[in-house]
């Protein structure tokens, strides 16, 4: 967690809340060290912004990391729908990927 970037990161989501990168990039700084205010994070932008795609992947290990398989896969799930939606085969893959590795 670098003190700077997440200042930084925290003006820019002041300057404008409604840019979901801006959550995302805060989330990412405090998942490891501030797990709860990530997971403030991720439920935000699930919420505010379900078709920000760059966030399932991220908030579905996050939760799997936090012992919470479940909800980690029911994200990762949602966000291989939506890649597959989009036609982004990329992201398909790595959602699916991550998928089978929490599964076995």
């Amino acid at each position: 967690m670098n003190k700077d970037r997440i200042e930084m990161l925290e003006q820019f989501l002041k300057e404008d809340n409604s840019d979901p990168f801006n959550h995302y990039a805060l989330a990412l700084e405090y998942k490891d060290l501030k797990p709860e205010k990530a997971k403030s994070l991720f439920e935000h932008l699930l919420v505010t912004h379900p078709d920000y795609l760059p966030t399932y992947y991220i908030a579905g290990l996050f939760y799997s990391d936090q012992s919470e398989n479940a909800k980690g896969l029911l994200i990762l799930r949602k966000g291989l729908e939506l890649a597959r939606s989009q036609k982004n085969h990329s992201a398909s893959r790595e959602l699916q990927a991550a998928i089978q590795q929490i599964e076995d």
